[in-house]
């Protein structure tokens, strides 16, 4: 693999909303091979899921690099129309189970240390030594999909939100309900037992990317959540300087269970066509990410280089300080907000920051 690049463009092809960045690469020198005899895949060729456009390049080919993985080989597309990357062909939602293994990490109650598993950078960012604490007057009603093994859920709970988690393996689920007694249910969103405006706050932390229809979940979260709801998302970011480093062995990658793959644009625009006002779009540092790309890297054909010394903690934190600092870190948080909330009058109720803005703006 000779190396990626990326190239500022104009809106692409009458994209109604806005420009977008066009990234390109070179041809691999390694075309994607089979994996093991015996694995059955229902595979199927997707529309782009933010505009509906048929018509892609690819963007990369890369095999399912978990350790209980099957070494087939995926390819990542990006749309010729809004630049939204995603897997394609990918397996069916029937059929794409097989690839969460039992040992997949984050559904394990064992993943306890994060120097020894890099996935718990999945979990929410920290402000400095302090934890992620979504914003709410007082202690809400969280929905946290995609839990996982229900760290998150557990931590909130200690904190005293009232908290529920959804999650497609059972498991998991299982797992939190003998293991920490917290309510949890099984499936994905739209889901019978949620009823409209029963929650404050939603979280996503790394799931989004998994679900094969991510605009309909997000549509489905806007109506679960009060008016003055909010919503946290935090994805991979695909237009980040560690996929342009490492390229297949970009740890953020993790395909197949990785369906769609965001940049701030992309996120936002989905986010925003789903019905949330987007306050905010910022990045987040992972480390322990990027060492485990720079250990992925001698199973390809990518030179190592100077990518060697990211293996180590010290390099691999200043070079996650920079791609942070210039905004291209290989994770990024997004924060909504869902309709506005009313007062009694049924008035629109502004915030403190919107009174002041709008007091500046009769000055």
């Amino acid at each position: 693999m000779a190396g990626y690049i990326l190239a500022n463009g104009d809106s692409t092809n009458g994209c109604p909303w806005r420009p977008v960045v066009k990234m390109t690469f070179f041809i691999p020198e390694q075309s994607a091979v089979a994996g093991q005899q015996g694995t059955v895949i229902e595979w199927e060729e997707t529309a782009c899921h933010l505009c509906g456009s048929r018509k892609w390049s690819q963007l990369v080919e890369a095999p399912d690099q978990a350790a209980e993985g099957t070494g087939l080989w995926f390819a990542v597309v990006q749309c010729k129309r809004c630049g939204l990357c995603f897997t394609n062909p990918r397996p069916s939602l029937g059929c794409i189970g097989q690839f969460y293994r039992p040992e997949y990490r984050p559904h394990r109650s064992d993943n306890q240390s994060k120097r020894k598993n890099p996935w718990l950078g999945f979990l929410p960012p920290r402000r400095g030594r302090g934890q992620f604490e979504p914003r709410w007057h007082g202690r809400g009603r969280l929905l946290d999909f995609g839990c996982g093994a229900g760290t998150f859920l557990e931590r909130m709970h200690e904190r005293g939100w009232n908290v529920t988690g959804l999650d497609i393996s059972a498991a998991a689920v299982n797992q939190i309900q003998s293991g920490l007694g917290l309510p949890v249910l099984l499936g994905s969103l739209p889901h019978p037992e949620l009823a409209p405006e029963s929650f404050d706050v939603i979280t996503m932390w790394q799931s989004l990317e998994h679900v094969h229809d991510p605009q309909v979940v997000l549509r489905q979260a806007h109506d679960l959540l009060v008016a003055g709801g909010k919503l946290y998302v935090a994805v991979p970011n695909i237009d980040s300087l560690p996929f342009r480093w490492f390229g297949p062995a970009w740890y953020g990658l993790d395909l197949p269970r990785h369906l769609t793959h965001f940049s701030p644009v992309t996120l936002q625009v989905m986010i925003e066509r789903a019905g949330f006002r987007v306050r905010r779009v910022r990045m987040i540092r992972h480390s322990s990410w990027l060492r485990a790309s720079a250990q992925l890297t001698p199973r390809f054909p990518l030179k190592p280089g100077w990518r060697r010394w990211l293996t180590a903690k010290s390099a691999s934190r200043l070079a996650t300080w920079y791609s942070y600092w210039t905004r291209q870190s290989d994770c990024i948080l997004a924060s909504g907000e869902g309709r506005a909330a009313t007062d009694r009058h049924g008035k629109t109720r502004i915030g403190r920051r919107n009174r002041r803005q709008q007091r500046e703006r009769r000055r």
